[in-house]
């Protein structure tokens, strides 16, 4: 068998092993798809929340988001209830560009951008990858395209201990290739953009003076 083979065989194997570990850190990416700074954060105590709620009816901030009784809404509720400044729909844009701030600091090699917006649990597990990818001496480049659907899929609030946390699923877009030490792509394709599937939980203790989410769990 010729060098060149073996060597080919092995950056096969790098970028399997790479994948499968992208996808327990982070989440799916599809097939590719032709074209066609802060971390969440909630009002501060003292602002007029964006929606009212109506004497006797539902607070469509949250019958907007989760189902009108439901356990999630239940906690949302009590989230309000412990910081009443807290409106679902700006934490949900907010949500929105921390996952493309955290997700390309991810991409990049370098959390010390984000790392405040991270748990000790995930910022080390964002970190053995980027330290693998290191080791092999492979880079990533990429760009992000946009967020393509957000949705609330579930919320939960500790009544003890006053911290509400909020899982929030994404399909985001962009663009990403893996090059070895001589610039060859051994994955992907910058010219054509993957559709990426995230479920991220956010957590903060609500009415603490830090207004900043902190990212405490990621899955598909």
């Amino acid at each position: 068998m010729s060098s060149s083979l073996i060597q080919l065989l092995v950056l096969a194997g790098i970028a399997v092993f790479l994948i499968l570990r992208l996808r327990s850190v982070l989440g799916t990416r599809d097939g590719f798809e032709k074209p066609p700074v802060t971390g969440p954060t909630t009002q501060r105590a003292g602002r007029r929340p964006e929606f009212d709620v109506i004497e006797g009816g539902p607070d469509r901030d949250i019958t907007d988001h989760v189902e009108d009784g439901s356990n999630s809404a239940k906690a949302l509720a009590a989230m309000k209830m412990a910081e009443p400044g807290f409106v679902v729909g700006s934490f949900l844009e907010g949500s929105r560009a921390a996952y493309e701030m955290i997700l390309m600091a991810f991409e990049s090699g370098d959390l010390s951008g984000v790392r405040d917006f991270l748990s000790d649990d995930v910022a080390e597990s964002f970190q053995s990858v980027i330290d693998l990818r290191s080791e092999q001496n492979l880079t990533v480049e990429a760009s992000f395209v946009g967020v393509r659907e957000i949705a609330l899929k579930e919320a939960d609030f500790d009544r003890e201990t006053s911290e509400g946390e909020v899982t929030v699923r994404f399909v985001g877009e962009l663009t990403s290739v893996v090059k070895n030490a001589d610039g060859d792509v051994i994955e992907g394709n910058a010219n054509e953009i993957k559709r990426q599937r995230d479920v991220w939980t956010f957590a903060r203790v609500m009415g603490a003076d830090n207004p900043n989410w902190q990212l405490v769990a990621t899955g598909e």
